[in-house]
């Protein structure tokens, strides 16, 4: 391989609409985007926040906040039971999609932890083209009405991950805002940035173009579209859902910015898409030229980032060899 191909990659942004809130259908969708990504030569494919099994837009429109509220119990309990937990397989099939069509997956989860009860979190899972999972970033923090459903995350997953000549690392919806965390990307030479959005153009059309200026890297923004009447007749309280949900809770808005901070692709808006893009690693070396946020401009020696990597669980255990008093 000489170096011009080297440097190059072809990635895909799978803008889709979940089987909202339910995982098996949702996943099943998802495999079968991974293959027709991979059809297209991608090396990577990506999916929008929380898309399995999906962004929880009930609780901005049902009285979310109402203490000891049965509707609000319900939906939550739903809502758990469908969240995704690593520990019992529910990645299995998109992990072998991942390795049949040998490319890499970032789908964004409600992750349920065994050691954390049953309380959620909205994460990133990187998944590498031999199907293993190499990271799983849970958000540091979620946004305004999120904190009702979700739990705040810790940095164990801020990680950048080789792929070609690229560094890729993620984060979801507004931590995007979040100096520090796109620092700590950046500190690792990322290269590829991915940002994960439930879907709206509001959201994806600033920021996109401002990180990838910032990182002199390539950003995409990934979202997912869905509307009113594609909320499952089979969910809890259906009739009280398709009464107060707006006709459209995601629009999409997903994008690519390159190193300068142009688009290469404007945001989509209204429907399921798939986006194909090739990518050029010397254009990030090129923009890099002028500035370089952890290389020639930066100052180390006056101003650092500490990360604490460390899983948070609220228990330690220490125990004594069999036997032991």
């Amino acid at each position: 391989m000489d170096t011009t191909s080297a440097d190059r990659l072809t990635i895909a942004i799978a803008q889709i609409s979940p089987v909202w809130l339910l995982r098996e259908p949702t996943l099943h969708k998802m495999v079968d985007w991974v293959g027709r990504a991979a059809r297209e030569g991608s090396a990577l494919v990506a999916f929008s926040e929380g898309l399995l099994p999906g962004y929880p837009f009930w609780v901005e429109h049902t009285d979310g906040a109402r203490f000891e509220s049965p509707l609000q119990k319900r939906l939550y309990a739903h809502y758990s039971a469908q969240a995704v937990c690593l520990a019992e397989g529910h990645l299995a099939p998109l992990c072998a999609a991942a390795a049949r069509h040998r490319i890499w997956v970032i789908a964004g989860v409600i992750e349920r932890s065994r050691e954390r009860g049953v309380s959620l979190f909205a994460s990133m899972v990187t998944i590498d083209a031999e199907g293993t999972i190499r990271s799983v970033h849970r958000k540091l923090m979620p946004t305004y009405e999120e904190r009702l459903v979700w739990s705040p995350g810790d940095a164990h997953g801020l990680r950048c991950h080789r792929i070609g000549a690229f560094n890729l690392g993620s984060l979801n919806c507004w931590e995007n805002w979040m100096p520090l965390a796109r620092a700590a990307l950046y500190a690792q030479g990322e290269s590829l940035h991915i940002a994960s959005w439930p879907g709206s153009r509001r959201n994806t059309e600033t920021i996109t173009p401002f990180i990838a200026r910032e990182g002199r890297n390539y950003a995409l923004s990934v979202s997912s579209v869905l509307h009113r009447d594609q909320v499952p007749e089979n969910l809890p309280e259906h009739a009280i859902l398709r009464q107060q949900l707006p006709e459209i809770m995601a629009d999409g808005g997903s994008c690519i910015a390159g190193p300068d901070g142009h688009f290469l692709y404007d945001p989509v808006v209204g429907t399921e898409q798939l986006i194909v893009a090739k990518l050029d690693h010397a254009r990030v070396r090129e923009e890099r030229l002028s500035f370089d946020p952890f290389g020639h401009y930066s100052r180390p020696e006056l101003l650092s980032l500490t990360v604490d990597r460390r899983r948070a669980t609220g228990l330690e255990l220490g125990e004594q060899a069999a036997g032991g008093r």
